[in-house]
């Protein structure tokens, strides 16, 4: 019997993605500066204000109250209308030291020693249902609203658009959990005030089958196009009216996204945010980490689809487990536990190796903050440092997680051609 799954995306103009972007602003604002500074920084944003908190390591300066503004600013909260405005908000900072009884599980004498930054659980998965080897639904989900935002800053079309916006996508699957159909889209996004609520309405849903949908269509290619040939359920602004929102109509608070962040509700979670944390903490590096080793499984053909999971304890650099479920799709002979054990002879899962490998030390975070931290394109990007005060170019990897660059250690290992 076939089945129904259903993934939801928020735009870059949600509050809590503006809260999100806010806080890796500050983590790559304080990296630039010092690439071993420790950050754990949360946002809170709401009508007219912006509350910055957490704790810091460094030996650089930051602007902290310009790089907030900068973020807003960039987003597209940039009239008053909104109630939430880059130039007028207040921006509040109550940032303060790290605890010394964390960092000296952090820091040790030889780099590559580096304890974890906290006990916890992380996964990543892969799929081979979409090219970027990502769940379906998650991946429209995402392009819709990337679309959404697009149209808003070209000002071509869909005038009213502002900038804080959802998404759902449900999927109906066979048995042999292949994607059948598009069965349900929702689009709510937040707009100018229009004469009559009816027009409006009949408007935005228009324009959303008729442009945005489209659109996407296209981004997403052939394979997928197909799957939006029969009739689908669209729900616009199902309870109408939308004019006030961002953090003006709900409170935005870093790290409440992290399904959206991640796997879109396939796979697991351990629970750890990561927006404002560098990555010493491993909620982020080690996620990043699994989604590497799970999407290199898929790519090699180890199984269709992957789930790996690591653990740690706090000040511990290796370890404490590592799993995989194939989910009864492996194409090797072997267990599950056996695959785990391969993989964990293939990579260095120390924090200090994870960082290293992707160059996770450099200010690179910010784009992450919004339309999910996997399924992105890997490319390199110049960035500006101010090591020790002085000015200098490097070219960095940005979603260097998302490479295939494991593949053919892996078909190796497991004796594939």
């Amino acid at each position: 019997m076939a089945y129904l799954f259903t993934s939801e995306s928020v735009s870059e103009g949600h509050p809590d993605k503006v809260a999100d972007q806010i806080s890796d602003a500050l983590v790559d604002a304080f990296l630039r500066n010092d690439p071993n500074a420790k950050i754990a920084c949360e946002t809170l944003v709401t009508t007219g204000l912006c509350v910055l908190a957490g704790e810091v390591k460094t030996t650089g300066y930051v602007d902290v109250q310009e790089t907030a503004r900068n973020v807003i600013a960039r987003i597209g909260y940039n009239k008053g209308e909104y109630m939430f405005e880059s130039n007028s908000c207040g921006v509040l900072s109550a940032i303060h030291g790290q605890s010394p009884d964390i960092n000296q599980g952090v820091e040790r004498k030889k780099a590559e020693d580096q304890g974890a930054g906290d006990q916890g659980l992380m996964f990543g998965f892969a799929s081979d249902e979409t090219k970027e080897l990502m769940p379906l639904s998650l991946t429209i989900a995402h392009e819709l609203l990337i679309e959404l935002a697009a149209i808003r800053r070209e000002g071509k079309a869909m005038k009213y658009l502002r900038p804080d916006s959802k998404s759902q996508v449900t999927i109906e699957y066979d048995d042999n959990d292949k994607p059948l159909r598009v069965h349900t889209i929702v689009v709510s996004t937040q707009h100018d005030e229009f004469d009559k609520e009816a027009a409006m309405l009949k408007k935005i849903k228009e324009d959303v089958q008729n442009i945005l949908i489209p659109r996407t269509v296209k981004k997403l290619g052939a394979g997928v196009a197909k799957l939006f040939s029969k009739k689908y359920i669209l729900h616009v602004n199902p309870t109408g009216k939308f004019v006030i929102g961002g953090p003006h109509g709900d409170t935005g608070v870093t790290g409440r996204k992290i399904i959206v962040d991640t796997y879109g509700g396939w796979g697991g979670h351990g629970g750890g945010a990561f927006s404002g944390k560098d990555s010493s903490k491993v909620d982020r590096s080690a996620a990043y980490a699994a989604r590497h080793i799970a999407k290199n499984l898929v790519a090699a053909g180890i199984a269709k689809k992957a789930l790996v999971q690591v653990a740690y304890a706090i000040g511990v650099a290796q370890p404490v487990g590592v799993y995989v479920n194939t989910y009864g799709t492996a194409k090797v002979k072997l267990t599950d536990g056996a695959i785990a054990s391969r993989i964990e002879k293939l990579f260095d899962l120390r924090p200090y190796a994870i960082i290293k490998r992707f160059g996770l030390q450099y200010p690179i975070f910010e784009v992450t903050a919004s339309y999910g931290h996997f399924g992105r394109k890997s490319y390199k990007q110049k960035v500006e440092l101010f090591y020790n005060g002085k000015k200098s170019i490097k070219e960095v990897d940005f979603f260097a997680w998302e490479k295939l660059d494991a593949v053919g250690s892996i078909k190796k290992e497991f004796g594939l051609k």
